[in-house]
């Protein structure tokens, strides 16, 4: 007995310190910057009643307080308070340092959580500071916008497990990104340049209460509903599968698809491979290489998401509630969100207000981007397509939304009389249709293409 009694107390103590080891614990003492090191700007940080606390300046460009050590999977949690409206601040993630970068200073690079006090209300989304910019704007979950309360503490948790990331404010799900880039980085604190706003100069961002916990991690399931961000190519989460996503591209074959007014997949015109499938190019005219190709199934309400990648000067677009009943030569009829290099190709100039360029509803309705949340040409951006069974349909550009309207409305008719698209009857008001890829014989790639039917 005394000996079962002795292995008893010497497994409670293994699963006592096992308990102990899976706690989170301080990253920050409270009393000193011990294990952190601030860089690239020359915002100061400083330690006040068991805070870190980090001043606007002017004349310097964004600041970082960073840990000297780096981390890979985590759940990190703190509280921020920051003074004022007019400026915002973030909690970088896995992020690197070019210390050649920015003159000298260094140039901190990586995924960031944003704390965003101004009208827009993107606190909690993700960006990816200096590279890839905006990953999950909260225009993809607009319901978190009001969790932010403006110059008080706000509480912030981030949850970084193999390739995904969340986010929560105040205890309420925010972001979901799943990435293929930095298995592990600094975590960093940052303090925003203030460019001319100097009204903004000496206000200060104020940090306590920062937790890590590195071991026992388990993941914190996220509640339906919640637009995920996935940039691993071709491939469902578990979460978007549970969420009706299915892939319109497998990545490797033409499945689902075949060439618009035909019974088969192009011959021609198309390539597929590298998990890419692209349309070759061919002199820049429209449907007179391999041609259109459509998804063989129809769809009504949906929530389509795709990624493409522009060469210069290229056009091509995603059509939608395509019916094929047109029977025209040249590009099949439908609904078009834009795929164009607006720089470069002609069709940019052409229309009325812009309503031929990128990401607009094409000769109908002009999509209101700017360009900072624009991705250079040669990288890939996304696209997203909501349709609601009201008919409300929706155009979003890397996480942005760039217009809105409802199809069949009266002033969706008014916007058909005066396009191209006048003599076709009842168009783009159509119950079903296939989705589409242009041929519009420039070289242009896809690949991630989901849908969800609503």
């Amino acid at each position: 007995m005394l000996k079962l009694k002795k292995y008893s107390i010497l497994a409670l103590s293994l699963i006592s310190l096992s308990a102990a080891a899976q706690k989170a614990k301080p990253l920050f003492d409270g009393k000193t910057l011990t294990g952190w090191k601030a860089v690239a700007g020359a915002a100061p940080y400083k330690v006040e009643d068991g805070m870190i606390v980090g001043s606007m300046t002017k004349g310097t460009p964004n600041s970082f307080l960073i840990t000297e050590k780096e981390y890979g999977d985590f759940i990190l949690e703190l509280d921020v308070k920051l003074e004022g409206e007019t400026t915002n601040s973030g909690i970088q993630t896995r992020s690197h340092i070019k210390p050649e970068g920015n003159n000298g200073k260094g140039l901190v690079f990586g995924r960031q959580v944003e704390i965003d006090p101004t009208p827009r209300a993107w606190t909690g989304g993700i960006y990816d500071e200096a590279r890839r910019l905006w990953l999950y704007p909260l225009e993809l979950n607009p319901s978190a916008k009001p969790l932010y309360k403006k110059n008080e503490f706000n509480h912030y948790k981030i949850e970084c497990i193999g390739n995904e990331l969340k986010t929560w404010v105040n205890g309420t799900p925010v972001a979901y990104v799943i990435d293929t880039l930095d298995k592990s980085g600094f975590i960093g604190l940052q303090v925003h340049g203030i460019g001319n706003n100097l009204d903004n100069d000496g206000k200060k961002v104020y940090f306590k209460n920062i937790n890590i916990q590195t071991e026992g991690l388990k993941a914190k399931a996220f509640p339906k509903g919640i637009y995920t961000v996935n940039l691993t190519p071709n491939t469902l989460s578990a979460y978007e599968k549970s969420e009706g996503y299915k892939l319109l591209f497998d990545g490797k074959s033409n499945a689902g698809w075949i060439g618009a007014y035909k019974t088969t997949f192009p011959t021609k015109g198309w390539k597929i491979a590298d998990g890419v499938i692209s349309v070759e190019p061919s002199g820049g005219a429209e449907s007179t290489n391999g041609g259109d190709i459509v998804t063989k199934e129809e769809f009504a309400a949906f929530d389509l998401s795709f990624e493409f990648k522009l060469t210069p000067g290229a056009n091509s677009g995603v059509k939608y509630f395509v019916t094929l009943s047109e029977k025209n030569t040249g590009s099949a009829i439908g609904l078009e969100y834009q795929v164009l290099d607006d720089e470069l190709h002609p069709d940019a100039k052409l229309g009325r207000d812009g309503n031929r360029t990128l990401a607009s509803l094409y000769d109908l309705m002009t999509a209101k981007k700017e360009a900072r949340y624009l991705r250079p040409i040669g990288s890939w951006n996304n696209g997203r397509l909501v349709v609601y069974p009201n008919n409300k349909v929706e155009h979003y550009l890397n996480g942005v939304k760039v217009l809105e309207y409802t199809r069949g409305s009266e002033e969706f008719k008014k916007l058909v009389a005066i396009s191209k698209y006048k003599d076709w009857k009842n168009f783009g008001e159509a119950p079903k249709g296939h989705i589409l890829l242009q041929d519009h014989g420039n070289k242009v790639d896809f690949r991630t293409i989901k849908i969800k039917t609503l």
